[in-house]
């Protein structure tokens, strides 16, 4: 029998899960148009699996013992983010995760109690809210400001109370495609630090930036730690290199964050304590090559703004995205569940906007072949035609 907080993450992502049959039935046929998950559909990107490869080969006794955050890759990220965000860090303020899935965990874990509320915006990723609640906490969600998806710092403001203990921000955004910018984060830093002073306790905030260097280039991306200092930084590699299945990434706090040697220790027994949230020797001995490697970023621009003209022309409501690997689109049937399966039995695959707690949207992952978005499109254009008719 599950525990109720199992049963409640499990009815939080009732259509998600509802979705993932009429995937699996489709996603191997031959003619598939496969945009519903952040999947590669093409090989891994030149240099990948070189560089695991090297990495197994045992340097030592303790090649294959168990692995902490190791200094190298501690060293690689803190030299890394100290020259692209402008601030030193420091190799002891890494935390190396399997992937931002796991640095979000940690996060929630070292920081939140029972009873506890954690501030998100929606449209939101799917397992927010199933996170926060598998750590006996209250997710609170704010929906972004519909016009131009930033957000809305006053709807924010008033959601933040005494039991707020943490606030989620993703940018750029999943799954709009939204970077926030500089004049948002800074008003975002004063309300966070408004209402810890109002309330007597830090509030945290977690900037989710899985998609940092996944930036076009009519965009900037500019961190909101660099306007509020008791910000942690969640990230993944499997974004950039568009390998999902190989967990890596790290959780950093600021050089300003107060009490950095209490947070370094309860970090480390949060990684420990919540299942060894640690990645593998081969993922952090591989790290320094890694991060040097990159998906094609003009090609997907490209496939951006094909896709963004012909739905567009089509008469689908969407904005071009900033950033990510989403287009984030209305749906000319309110009811986007429906929507997604009718566009499934035409062989085209794309998320329903419920799953991220928007009705009347839908999903498309750029990350679907040249080929896979022509077939794609007269697909897309016979849909909207016969809901307009």
């Amino acid at each position: 029998m599950a525990t109720e907080r199992i049963r409640q993450i499990t009815a939080s992502n009732e259509t998600l899960l509802s979705f993932l049959p009429i995937w699996e039935e489709n996603r191997h046929q031959p003619d598939i148009a496969d945009f519903a998950f952040g999947n590669p559909q093409e090989m891994v990107v030149e240099g990948f699996a070189s560089a695991l490869a090297s990495a197994t080969t045992a340097r030592d006794k303790g090649h294959y013992a168990y692995k902490f955050s190791e200094e190298e890759s501690r060293r690689t990220v803190a030299n890394h983010l100290t020259e692209w965000r402008g601030q030193r860090f420091e190799p002891e303020d890494i935390a190396m995760t399997p992937g931002a899935f796991g640095a979000i965990a940690v996060a929630l874990d070292t920081l939140v109690d029972v009873g506890e509320e954690v501030v998100y915006s929606d449209p939101s990723w799917f397992f927010y809210r199933s996170m926060i609640l598998s750590t006996g906490a209250t997710p609170i969600s704010v929906p972004v400001r519909g016009d131009d998806y930033d957000l809305d710092l006053e709807r924010l403001a008033a959601a933040i109370t005494e039991k707020t203990r943490l606030v989620i921000v993703n940018t750029p955004h999943n799954p709009t495609g939204r970077i926030y910018p500089p004049a948002t984060l800074e008003g975002l830093g004063a309300v966070l630090s408004d209402a810890s002073d109002r309330f007597g306790a830090p509030i945290y905030l977690l900037s989710d930036e899985p998609y940092s260097k996944l930036v076009f280039s009519d965009a900037q991306f500019t961190s909101p730690a660099r306007y509020y200092p008791q910000t942690l930084i969640a990230y993944s590699y499997a974004k950039i290199l568009l390998t999902p299945g190989q967990r890596i990434g790290w959780l950093a706090w600021t050089p300003q964050m107060p009490n950095r040697e209490s947070l370094r220790a309860d970090v480390f027994m949060a990684q420990i304590a919540g299942g060894w949230l640690f990645p593998s020797a081969i993922m952090q001995y591989s790290l320094a090559q890694l991060d040097e490697l990159s998906i094609d970023l003009v090609e997907l621009e490209r496939k951006r703004d094909l896709l963004v003209a012909e739905l567009g022309g089509a008469g689908y409501d969407l904005q071009s995205p900033e950033g990510t690997f989403y287009l984030w689109v209305r749906s000319p049937d309110p009811n986007d569940v429906a929507f997604v399966e009718m566009l499934a039995k035409q062989g085209v695959l794309v998320l329903p906007g419920t799953t991220c707690a928007s009705p009347g949207h839908f999903r498309i992952s750029l990350t679907g072949t040249a080929e896979m978005i022509e077939r794609s499109l007269p697909v897309f254009q016979t849909a909207m035609s016969s809901k307009a008719g």
